[in-house]
């Protein structure tokens, strides 16, 4: 008996995985069409001549040539210096944007939620045709109006080597913070108040308890937050190609946008497929030493 009841109980076993491989076999089959397969044939495309009609084995020449092209390297300082002045500062805005909205009633928290939140869902390219308005060389575009209100005379934001890359970046300053806002916003409804009380019986001011209580108790959300922004902004693409082209003089050709270039305008696609995979290993080193150094002490 104790035989047919162990040979019942492994059927049992085995009919309930079989149901679980079917309930996942959709997303299984997605994954291995539209990532799984397009990764393996990037590395393939990558040390071959790529042709349409039949592609030529050329080693590590593609790598080659992306090592020692200046373009590349230009765009990858590019890449980083956007990173740089970006990531923090939208992290440090979602953070304050959170800490204004958490004495708020809900009704109006959900108000403003969905009130940043809305730019994440809207087109990209509606988003880029509102910030040329913005960035409108002629005085009378939104911001040379109201540096003129300063003294200061009308600029070709987009247009010169000295304002492109600043104009890109007070636009990632300036919008798409709803998701970095919710996410810290949850994180701060976990504190509980009795630290707060604490703190304030001991005499602390707002700035030493979003220092020692704050800080160290959405490490976390920061820690996720950091780690998809610094993704997100070395694959940075929309904003360059529709806003500049990458121009001008190549200021703001970020990597995203180099690899596009590459593959759709000058047709060498394994050429593109060797900078998305350095791409690639680029943003795993960092994400890995994010992990190793940031997140030592972080608990989930």
């Amino acid at each position: 008996m104790t035989s047919i009841a162990k040979t019942t109980k492994k059927r049992r076993i085995r009919g309930e995985g079989a149901w679980g491989y079917a309930f996942i076999a959709v997303a299984l089959t997605a994954f291995a069409m539209f990532t799984a397969y397009p990764v393996v044939n990037a590395i393939i495309i990558s040390f071959q001549e790529y042709k349409p009609l039949g592609s030529t084995f050329i080693g590590f020449d593609n790598y080659k040539t992306t090592i020692v092209d200046p373009l590349f390297w230009q765009s990858v300082k590019n890449t980083v210096v956007y990173t740089i002045l970006t990531v923090p500062v939208n992290l440090a805005l979602s953070l304050g944007v959170a800490i204004l909205i958490l004495p708020l009633r809900k009704k109006t928290q959900t108000f403003f939620k969905a009130t940043f939140y809305l730019p994440v869902v809207a087109s990209g390219v509606a988003l880029s045709v509102v910030w040329l308005w913005i960035f409108d060389a002629l005085p009378g575009g939104i911001l040379n109006q109201l540096v003129g209100y300063l003294g200061i005379d009308s600029q070709n934001w987009l247009g010169s080597s000295k304002t492109a890359m600043f104009s890109l970046v007070l636009m990632s300053w300036l919008s798409s913070h709803g998701t970095s806002i919710i996410i810290y916003l949850a994180g701060l409804l976990g504190i509980d108040d009795a630290y707060y009380e604490a703190a304030e019986l001991d005499g602390a001011n707002f700035f030493q308890k979003l220092w020692h209580i704050v800080v160290p108790a959405i490490k976390p959300a920061t820690l996720f937050l950091l780690v998809t922004g610094v993704i997100g902004s070395f694959q940075v693409f929309q904003n360059a190609f529709l806003m500049t082209g990458g121009g001008p003089n190549n200021s703001t050709t970020m990597m995203g946008l180099l690899i596009f270039n590459n593959a759709f305008t000058y047709f060498e696609f394994g050429k593109a497929a060797a900078q998305s995979l350095i791409l690639a290993a680029i943003i795993g080193v960092i994400s890995f030493l994010q992990f190793k150094y940031a997140g030592k002490d972080v608990e989930y």
